[in-house]
Formats: C-alpha cells, structure tokens, sequence
C-alpha cells in the first residue's frame, strides 16, 4: 500500500490501484492510512489519488471476509480529506473512477463493494449508462410512489438488493428505499431534500454491519436534526460471524425488521 500510495503521489496521471483480496488486509495497512493517506494534505500539502478497493459485504464468509472497517475510515474524514463510497451498479463504478483522472485535483477514493454483486442478476447497468452520464452520489427510489410511502429507508451496498427483493415478496408499497452510493463526503443536500420529498414520520438507516460499527455512528453525526432510526445486528467484539447458517439468520432478521409496520 505505501508503495502504491508514493506511485500515486509521482504519477498524478495515472489511474494507481490497491486492491484487498478481502477488507481485512487493509487493517494490516493502518499505519499508511493514518500517517499517510488520510492526512498527508493537510500535513504537507501532498494531494494523491489512490484508489483502494475494499470487499464488503456480510455474505457469511466471516469476520475476516465481512467487514473492511467501514467505520475507521469514515472516522479518519474531514475537510474533504478523502472520498468514501459504496456502489451498487457497475455504471456508477465506471464513473467514480472516472471521475478520479477527470477532476483537476487528487483525492483518495475508497471503495467498499460486495464481491456477491459481480455476479447479481439485478446489479447491471446499460451500454447506455456507460457510456454517459456521471457518478450519482445518491439513488432515489424509482419505483416508490412518494403519496403511498409511510417509511424512507437509507441504506448502502448490497443489503439494497436483498430489501428490495423483500418488498417485492411483500408486495409493499409503503417503502421507500434510497441507496448512498457516496458516505463522504455525505450529499447532505440530495439527503435533505429527499426527506422532505416524503415527508414521512419514519426515517430508518439499514445497515449490515453491528451496531458499533458500520456507517450509524457517523451518519448521526452529520444527521442531527432529523429521528434517524438504526436497524442493524446487535453490537458485537467481532465484525461478523464465523458460522454461514448464523450470519443468515442475522442477515435475515435485518431484513424482516425493516418492514415490519
């Protein structure tokens, strides 16, 4: 990583990748991130634009093969330090790393993605928004009708997916789901105004990851004024479990209390 990380520094230009097999290997990595890559423009006016792919995703693999400690790195932003996202289309992949050459400056981007969506049926996107358009920080909910929605749900990553599937068995019209493609810096205004496009009583942040982890501590800070609600796994030492059969009756259990009433 500190290697990548100095080529990126020299060849502002070029489009310099770290990749983690799995989340877990950046946390070997945590002296580059905190003396380094975090703060190395605000020490000393170094900008660089490293990309670093994290897997993420409680696909019941385990704790190692879970969790990229979403909530280290969101801890570490500040002045717009770096860029934090979570894609859930190939398109909008495409454009966040686009973007990192076609802007005129250098950020670091940190990239959190569920391996399960290489191979999702309903995480595609066209030729169409390919080939244009621009990197969406936020995804609105298309299908919901805002007059019929009780609830607006915020969630991230593949757990959008799979609540979707959910309401398409329940057949429930009264969820709204909205996907943040883009955690920091936080479209705080896009936020605001879908909120006020539902004008709905319940506010529910998702997420797959314990309660002391995850995108809630973070997302309360910068959501004070409104009654964001938590729906999560309970707050746990280890980021996930080591049993398939107990991360999918978690996992599970997430998904049935999101739509309950």
């Amino acid at each position: 990583l500190g290697f990548d990380y100095g080529y990126s520094i020299t060849r502002p230009n070029t489009l310099t990748i770290w990749e983690a097999q799995f989340g877990d290997f950046s946390n070997g990595a945590q002296i580059m991130l905190d003396q380094f890559i975090s703060c190395a423009e605000d020490k000393w006016k170094v900008m660089s634009g490293l990309v670093m792919l994290l897997p993420h995703g409680y696909e019941g693999q385990g704790a190692e093969h879970s969790s990229a400690r979403l909530e280290r790195y969101l801890q570490l932003c500040a002045q717009y330090n770096m860029q934090v996202v979570n894609c859930t289309t190939p398109a909008n992949f495409f454009h966040v790393l686009r973007r990192q050459l076609k802007r005129d400056f250098r950020k670091p981007l940190v990239v959190f993605s569920p391996k399960s969506l290489l191979r999702h049926p309903l995480c595609t996107s066209t030729m169409e928004e390919l080939a244009s358009g621009e990197f969406q920080t936020i995804f609105d909910d298309e299908n919901a009708n805002a007059k019929q929605v009780k609830k607006l749900v915020f969630c991230s990553g593949k757990l959008y997916y799979e609540l979707l599937q959910k309401r398409e068995e329940l057949k429930d019209n009264r969820t709204a789901l909205v996907r943040l493609e883009q955690l920091y810096p936080l479209p705080i205004k896009q936020i605001e105004k879908l909120i006020k496009k539902y004008d709905v009583e319940k506010l529910i942040w998702a997420q797959e990851e314990p309660e002391n982890m995850g995108a809630w501590s973070y997302l309360l800070t910068q959501l004070r004024a409104y009654p964001l609600e938590l729906i999560s796994r309970s707050a746990s030492a280890a980021t996930a479990s080591g049993s398939s059969k107990d991360a999918a009756i978690r996992q599970a259990k997430i998904i049935d209390e999101v739509f309950k009433s």
